[in-house]
């Protein structure tokens, strides 16, 4: 299905649907190396080898979502990771078009309903285009797992994954446009304000092993995560995992 413009604004997406594949990532990342232009989805029914951040697998049973995206950043965009800016508050927006208010993001780019984790977002490089894989929990969420999770039906939201992916692909694409015209910052204040408050305890687990307690002080102007520590001091993440205590 393509969608057309809003506000005088070229919006559109293509998305593709199969019934099953490995990995709508991987599958992505093939497709890109092919030339394929930016605004089509790939949308899976059910994966067999489905990832999350940091090599994790993620189960995917049929009745959740499972979608990637495809950017092709330009010269004059903002870096390139900042996409995962993006792609959280497009899935926040997207979210909230079925259940108001409920979620909350938590960097890098999760989105909770009461602490539950309901969605993954990762981010992969697919030579000088971006492939942004979403994972949403709309019927079905893990319980044998190290982090709660949570679905839309647990809280008496049904919705299709077909359609909610076309919700997704919108909200989606005017993020795109934003971040395109108006910089990082318009990103960065929206994620801000669905984010837990300011002085959220958290703890963040770093790729070296160690990890750092802190309250929630925002974002760095280039979305990197900012704990204010016990003695005062900012201290600015760049990588790792986030948990709220």
């Amino acid at each position: 299905m393509e969608r057309g413009g809003r506000e005088g604004a070229v919006l559109s997406h293509q998305v593709r649907t199969v019934a099953e594949t490995g990995s709508t990532n991987a599958d992505m990342i093939a497709l890109a190396a092919t030339g394929l232009e930016e605004g089509v989805w790939l949308r899976a029914e059910r994966q067999t080898g489905g990832r999350g951040r940091q090599g994790r697998t993620w189960v995917s049973p049929i009745g959740n979502l499972y979608a990637s995206a495809l950017v092709r950043p330009r010269p004059s965009d903002p870096p390139a990771a900042t996409l995962a800016l993006v792609s959280a508050v497009a899935l926040e927006e997207a979210v909230s078009a079925y259940i108001m208010g409920a979620a909350v993001l938590k960097w890098p780019n999760d989105l909770l309903i009461d602490g539950a984790k309901l969605s993954g977002i990762l981010l992969e490089r697919a030579g000088t285009a971006v492939v942004i894989g979403f994972g949403v929990n709309l019927a079905h969420h893990p319980t044998d797992t190290d982090r709660v999770a949570t679905s839309l039906a647990a809280y008496n939201v049904a919705v299709e994954p077909a359609d909610f992916v076309e919700t997704l692909a919108d909200a989606f694409a005017r993020w795109v446009e934003r971040w395109r015209g108006e910089g990082i910052d318009v990103v960065r204040r929206r994620w801000v304000d669905r984010a837990h408050p300011i002085d959220t305890p958290l703890t963040a687990r770093l790729p070296d092993g160690s990890a750092i307690d802190g309250l929630f002080d925002g974002l760095d102007a280039d979305g990197a995560l900012i704990l204010r520590l016990a003695d005062g001091t900012r201290r600015v993440i760049h990588a790792g995992d986030v948990f709220l205590l």
